[in-house]
């Protein structure tokens, strides 16, 4: 399941470092507090829509850029067969088979898969509980990566 306030989260945090900005200027400039920005950026609260707003206006961008941002997202990933569908853990006692690092692999208690790579975009799934799964795309331009997570 993809969680909205962990998209918008993720798209907020990715512009504010791809515009090398820290938390304490974005949530001063959007009269936000630090901790409470944090939050949002995490996924762990979701913001009003005055609230996303002052923060979009804080980091020069429009609203409804982020909102479409989050909308692809949330699109690509109900587009591709089995990304949202819940990994079971493997039975304690047992080693899963050895699988290349590059298409699955288990981090601190998480499933990761990658789903699909060109060379130019490639889209991994981050599996942390039967409920929560994060998608994350890496766009490749020229020598700097964007990441949009979900």
């Amino acid at each position: 399941m993809v969680l909205l306030r962990r998209l918008i989260g993720d798209a907020l945090r990715a512009r504010r470092q791809g515009q090398h900005r820290t938390l304490r200027e974005v949530s001063s400039a959007a009269n936000v507090s630090l901790g409470y920005l944090s939050e949002i950026e995490r996924g762990h609260k979701e913001p009003s829509s005055e609230l996303l707003a002052a923060i979009c206006d804080a980091l020069g961008a429009r609203l409804s850029e982020l909102l479409r941002e989050v909308s692809d997202t949330v699109a690509l990933a109900e587009q591709m067969p089995g990304v949202l569908v819940p990994v079971q853990d493997e039975p304690t006692g047992q080693q899963p088979a050895p699988v290349p690092a590059a298409s699955h692999g288990k981090t601190a208690g998480r499933s990761v898969r990658q789903v699909s790579s060109d060379g130019t975009v490639s889209v991994q799934v981050r599996q942390e509980s039967p409920l929560k799964a994060t998608l994350h795309t890496r766009v490749r331009k020229t020598d700097r990566d964007v990441v949009c997570a979900a």
